[in-house]
């Protein structure tokens, strides 16, 4: 086991995306095949910008980035999107490192799932994964109002997790996720160098 947490915290919480799960590389096909369908292109530059944030807020600046108002909306291009995501769901998997963390302390400290996915893929990546079975407490795009860097979604886990933030250590590969936790008063983790990310 490479890497551990840090003596004292009394919580674990990881985002899933490119965290928990290798999923990055099919996310970014899917947008990419989504804007095409649409007459647009977006790089990986745009998508490690927006890394952490839900795929309608994705959606939303990819209409303003590459003016389709007036021909697409929101919804269109996130449905195309989870449609493609999902035909490539299947091939996913879990992040070695990062998961060796999970079955350490699994039953020994409280963990969550701090994630900016839509709960459907997000359980759908859990199980096929096979970590559903570690997290009880799972905080997606679809329970928050407010979303990465926003602390909301750490906040929330925290909640339901009854531990003091500055007690909880925050497992995520994104800026937005980074800056969410650290806000949020907690202690923040960069997987980012934990793997070779192919995308």
């Amino acid at each position: 086991m490479l890497h551990d947490i840090i003596p004292g915290i009394k919580g674990l919480i990881f985002d899933l995306d490119g965290t928990l799960a290798d999923t990055m590389p099919y996310h970014f096909k899917g947008w990419r095949k989504a804007c095409q369908k649409f007459g647009a292109e977006i790089d990986t530059d745009f998508l490690r910008k927006h890394t952490g944030s839900p795929g309608w807020l994705i959606a939303e600046e990819i209409i303003k980035k590459c003016n389709l108002e007036k021909s697409v909306t929101i919804d269109q291009i996130v449905e195309e999107k989870l449609f493609e995501f999902s035909k490539d769901q299947h091939r996913v998997k879990p992040i070695i490192p990062v998961v060796e963390i999970v079955k350490k302390y699994h039953g020994v400290l409280p963990m969550a799932v701090g994630t900016g996915g839509h709960r459907e893929a997000v359980e759908r990546t859990l199980i096929i994964t096979g970590l559903r079975k570690y997290f009880d407490i799972i905080v997606t795009a679809n329970d928050v109002d407010n979303f990465k860097p926003h602390p909301e979604t750490f906040l929330k886990c925290a909640r339901l997790m009854n531990i003091a933030p500055e007690f909880i250590e925050v497992f995520e590969d994104g800026d937005l996720g980074i800056a969410a936790a650290k806000t949020a008063g907690m202690i923040a983790t960069d997987v980012r160098t934990w793997y070779d990310s192919n995308w």
